[in-house]
């Protein structure tokens, strides 16, 4: 038993794990822009593709969702303030 214990990582703090997650998510964005990049270049070979269109839909609406819970807004404020920018 006391092998085992030896062999145990101390548990992350939360400043670690916060760092960690922080990490993961901007590499996740780099990837994002990324993929949206590939994603556009197909669009361009295949303008009439109308499930291309859908894919950013569904991108959007997760987007201002995600927005909204990480700025304490409802969906619809967020909307608002992309439709302010047009």
């Amino acid at each position: 038993m006391n092998a085992r214990k030896r062999n145990l990582k101390p548990e992350p703090t939360a400043a670690e794990m916060y760092a960690s997650r922080r990490n993961d998510i901007a590499r996740l964005l780099d990837v994002l822009q990324m993929e949206l990049d590939k994603h556009a270049d197909r669009a361009k070979a295949d303008a009439r593709n109308w499930g291309l269109t859908g894919d950013l839909g569904k991108v959007r609406e997760d987007l201002i969702n995600l927005v909204g819970f990480m700025s304490g807004m409802d969906p619809e404020q967020v909307i608002e303030f992309l439709n302010d920018a047009e």
